[in-house]
Formats: C-alpha cells, structure tokens, sequence
C-alpha cells in the first residue's frame, strides 16, 4: 500500500462544481446544482482500497445518518478504470448495493471533479456547509488497516454533528491517509 496524505484544502473554500454519473442509478446524474441549500458530505472512495475497505461500515452508517438529517451525500470514485478494473461503473453499483449506500456513488471517468476537489487519497472526506463553503477536511477518525485503533468515525462525525447542531466545526483537523487515486498516465495533478 502507498499511504498518501489529503491535501488540506484551505477551510471556506467553495465546493467546485460537478455533473457525474450515479452508477446505482443508470442515466442518471447528480451535480452540485442539484444539491443547493443543503450541507454536503464529499467522500472519494473506491471498491479495491484497504482504507475503504477497513472503515466502510462506519462510512456507511455516517454517510446514511447524514442523509437523514439533512445532509447531500455523494461517493465519487475517481480511479483509472483500464488499469483497476473493479473500480468501474458496474463493480461500483455492486459495491454500494451490498453496503447498503443510501447516497449516490458517482464515477468521475475524466478525474476532473478529483482535481478540482484536490482530492488525493482514498477515502478523501470533505464537509460543506449549507452555503457549501468547506468546514471540514481530513480523516474520518484515527483507525488504519492493521492498526488496533477501534474504527470510530469520531472526527468526521463531530464535524458532521458541529453541523446539524448549528455549532462551528473545530479547525484542528487532520489529514486522511490511503491509497493514492489511481491518476490516469498523464493526469497526475502537480499538487504532489
């Protein structure tokens, strides 16, 4: 595994615009237009990825939780699909069919939204407020595969909480840690 670290995108910054595929649903599109006036939850994830895979029942539970009071939710995989296959579109359905996503998982085949988010590592969490000005960037909480620490989800939950309370989002955040996105020969962005 080559562990990278999220970038730390300076706090107040605007949610970039997006327009992706939902693979759950065909022909169908979600966009940051599309969810207006509501906080939102930015997850990059991706089906092969030991990080994901160690967290993603509590992902999962934070993510749909969100979606229940209030939240917009979307998972975008932004990897290279011709050299990680099971990361495609169909894998990717299958994938948020068997954990149960009650939020969209959006396939970002260009990697544009990746960059446009300065997304890096798998998982990349991002927290938006209703205005969708960033409050929160970093890990979900301080668990690694093969470490003893429990999976919490403490630090993306007490943004996400911070949130719904009408609180202010603590800035001692730290940065996510994973799998580096799977950049397309030629697409790797020069924020490394």
């Amino acid at each position: 595994m080559a562990a990278v670290h999220s970038t730390m995108q300076l706090l107040g910054t605007v949610a970039p615009e997006f327009c992706l595929p939902d693979t759950r649903l065909s022909a169908s599109n979600v966009g940051l237009l599309d969810l207006v006036a509501k906080p939102l939850l930015v997850m990059f994830i991706c089906n092969h990825c030991p990080y994901v895979i160690h967290i993603i029942e509590r992902m999962t539970v934070i993510a749909n939780t969100a979606v229940d009071h209030g939240f917009a939710v979307v998972a975008i995989s932004s990897n290279d699909v011709d050299h990680y296959p099971q990361d495609g579109p169909n894998e990717m359905a299958a994938f948020a069919a068997r954990h149960q996503f009650n939020f969209p998982y959006l396939y970002d085949q260009s990697q544009a939204v990746a960059k446009a988010f300065t997304a890096a590592c798998t998982p990349d969490f991002f927290v938006y407020d209703a205005d969708h000005k960033l409050k929160y960037r970093g890990q979900m909480d301080a668990s690694r595969p093969g470490s003893s620490q429990t999976v919490s989800g403490d630090e993306l939950s007490a943004a996400i909480n911070a949130l719904i309370d009408g609180r202010a989002v603590s800035e001692i955040q730290v940065p996510s840690i994973g799998c580096n996105i799977k950049w397309k020969a030629g697409n790797q962005p020069g924020y490394f």
